[in-house]
C-alpha cells in the first residue's frame, strides 16, 4: 500500500499521484521514479522538494523513504540495493500449495521463496543479479541476469514486480503466484522441464505402482531410450505406461528420445 500522506509529481506529465502504479494505470505511460523531484503534502498541499517530512506542517510522509527511488512507505524493513537499482521490501507470502493429486511431493523449503528484508538476512548474487536469502549462498544454481527475464508463465516483469519471486532448483524464477498456479497442473519448470520441487517421495510411490502394474504381453520385453529432464542422462530402460525411471538419478521426469526400441530378445 502506498503512503497516502504525500503525492509525487510525475516528471513526464506534471500530474500528482499517490504512487507510480496509479500513474501508470491512468496515464498509459510509465512514471520514472528516479526523476521525481517534487512532492505535494496531502495535509497542507504544499508543493516541495522530495523529502521524508513536510517542510510546511512537518507531517511525516513515510516511515521509510528512499531518496533514490523516491519511495514512501510504512517500515517493512526495506532497503535500497545499489546492485539491483531499486528498493527491496518484505514480500508477504504463504506456503505454496501441494501439487495436484497424483503429483504429490514435499513442499519446497521456504529458502526458495524470495522474500526481501531485512537487509542483513540477504545478499546480492552478482551473477543472478538479484538479492537472495543468506540460506541460498553457495546453494543455488546461478543463471546470469535471471531476474531481468520475464516470468515464463505470465510473461510479466519479475525484477520490479510487487509480487514476490520463487527461485526454482534449476535457477529459473517465477512469480510466487504463478508458481502456485503451476503446481496445480504440473511439477516441472516451464523453461527447462527440470522438476520444480523435490519429487523423491512421489518417485518412490511410482516405483510401487509400476511394480504392481504389469504391462500387456506385447510390451513386457520392450526397451526404450530415455532422456532425464532432471540430470540430463540418457539410459535404456524397460518401457512402462506409468513412467520410465532414469538409471542415473532415479527420477521419473523423463522423456523418450525417439532413437529406438529394442526387445530384450534382440539385445
Amino acid at each position: 500500500e502506498p503512503c497516502r500522506a504525500v503525492c509525487s509529481q510525475a516528471p513526464c506529465c506534471g500530474k500528482l499521484y499517490a504512487c507510480r502504479l496509479c500513474h501508470d494505470g491512468a496515464e498509459g505511460h510509465r512514471l520514472d521514479r528516479f526523476r521525481v523531484s517534487e512532492v505535494q503534502c496531502a495535509r497542507c498541499r504544499l508543493l516541495q522538494k522530495a523529502q521524508q517530512r513536510c517542510e510546511g506542517c512537518h507531517s511525516l510522509f513515510g516511515e521509510y523513504y528512499c531518496g533514490i527511488c523516491h519511495l514512501f512507505d510504512r517500515d517493512k524493513q526495506q532497503y535500497h540495493c545499489a546492485e539491483c537499482g531499486i528498493c527491496r521490501c518484505v514480500r508477504g507470502g504463504r506456503a505454496p500449495p501441494r501439487p495436484a493429486p497424483g503429483r504429490e511431493g514435499p513442499a519446497p523449503p521456504d529458502a526458495f521463496l524470495l522474500r526481501i528484508g531485512p537487509k542483513e538476512d540477504f545478499f546480492h548474487c552478482s551473477k543472478c543479479n538479484l538479492c537472495l536469502s543468506l540460506s541460498l549462498r553457495g546453494k543455488h544454481k546461478c543463471i546470469e541476469n535471471v531476474s531481468r527475464q520475464d516470468c515464463p508463465i505470465c510473461l510479466e516483469d519479475i525484477h520490479t514486480s510487487r509480487v514476490g519471486a520463487h527461485v526454482l532448483p534449476c535457477g529459473h524464477l517465477l512469480h510466487r503466484t504463478c508458481y502456485e498456479d503451476m503446481l496445480k497442473e504440473g511439477y516441472r519448470c516451464p523453461l527447462c522441464m527440470h522438476s520444480a520441487l523435490d519429487m523423491t517421495r512421489y518417485w518412490r510411490q511410482l516405483d510401487d505402482e509400476v511394480a504392481q502394474t504389469p504391462m500387456p504381453t506385447e510390451y513386457q520385453n520392450m526397451m526404450v531410450e530415455i532422456l532425464c529432464n532432471d540430470c540430463n542422462a540418457r539410459s535404456t530402460v524397460q518401457f512402462h505406461l506409468l513412467g520410465m525411471k532414469c538409471k542415473n538419478c532415479d527420477s521419473y521426469n523423463t522423456a523418450q528420445d525417439g532413437k529406438c526400441r529394442l526387445s530384450l530378445e534382440e539385445q
